[in-house]
């Protein structure tokens, strides 16, 4: 099999030893050659202004293709497309359009009096400046506040009418998931790239809980396997192996392009795309 195409997912870093953490995590990853890199928002558009600065700084000083995250949450239309246009004119012309999740607290999104009221609205006005290639999120398991599967992937081709080019799926832990939810978007005439959305598991007590919160199913095999695996002191090579298979599987169905979720630890992702055949291209000796 041919190698495949990688992207990679970083959040901005709120401290010093975050953002040391962050910059070794892009010099770890950056000789992988990723086809683009993403930086998110927090929860309730809690990093905003961090997004921004780590969004810019990377455009600048790593050489790497940086899409930004964008939400509608907390802040009118103004204030949204202002932010874009200052991702644009900092030269970043690639953005992930999302709702975004509600503040910490609430228990659901409420749009801005003033903002957007949901993905649609904000991706149609980013399409309408002309400046930014738009990518969506997508979920192959049902959304937590979707009434059914059906309605995520409507919700999807609503997403790739109003003018993204790319969709993202949330993560998943067996290949099937994904492949069945492809073949419904195919059949709901989407005809878009959809990217399968990669979490290396590096605490599988965290990732569990953080499968639930986001209406990830959780097969009790997953359960099994990390318990023994903690007994045995195996848990790293159980996480590599796991999304290894699991990367393989896509690969064999005709996926070409993966995107990880690093949450800025290196080491599995690098890992795994190396076990892929994604090998260094690139190096980072101009970097300042």
């Amino acid at each position: 099999m041919t190698a495949p195409e990688i992207s990679l997912e970083f959040f901005p870093p709120q401290n010093l030893e975050a953002s040391f953490r962050l910059w070794d995590t892009v010099q770890t990853l950056a000789p992988l050659d990723p086809r683009f890199v993403s930086v998110t928002y927090g929860a309730g558009g809690t990093t905003r202004d961090l997004t921004r600065d780590a969004v810019a700084t990377l455009h600048k000083s790593s050489g790497l293709n940086v899409a930004a995250h964008l939400t509608c949450v907390n802040a009118t239309r103004e204030e949204t497309l202002r932010i874009a246009d200052e991702f644009a004119a900092a030269g970043v012309r690639e953005i992930v359009a999302l709702r975004g999740d509600p503040p910490k607290g609430c228990a659901n999104f409420e749009a801005h009096p003033e903002g957007f009221a949901n993905s649609v609205e904000l991706i149609e006005a980013l399409a309408n400046t002309g400046k930014f290639n738009i990518r969506v999120g997508a979920y192959p398991d049902k959304h937590p506040e979707a009434a059914n599967a059906q309605a995520d992937i409507d919700w999807l081709k609503r997403k790739i009418d109003a003018g993204a080019s790319e969709a993202i799926t949330q993560f998943f832990f067996e290949a099937e998931t994904f492949l069945r939810f492809r073949d419904a978007c195919a059949k709901a005439g989407i005809d878009a790239p959809i990217i399968p959305g990669i979490l290396p598991i590096e605490n599988w007590k965290g990732t569990r809980s953080f499968a639930k919160r986001c209406g990830t199913d959780v097969p009790a095999w997953l359960d099994d396997a990390f318990a023994k695996a903690e007994r045995d002191g195996r848990q790293d090579l159980l996480a590599t192996v796991l999304c290894t298979e699991l990367c393989t599987e896509l690969m064999e169905e005709g996926v070409n392009s993966l995107h990880f979720y690093t949450l800025n630890r290196p080491e599995l992702t690098r890992d795994v795309c190396h076990a892929l055949g994604v090998t260094p291209r690139i190096t980072l000796e101009n970097v300042a």
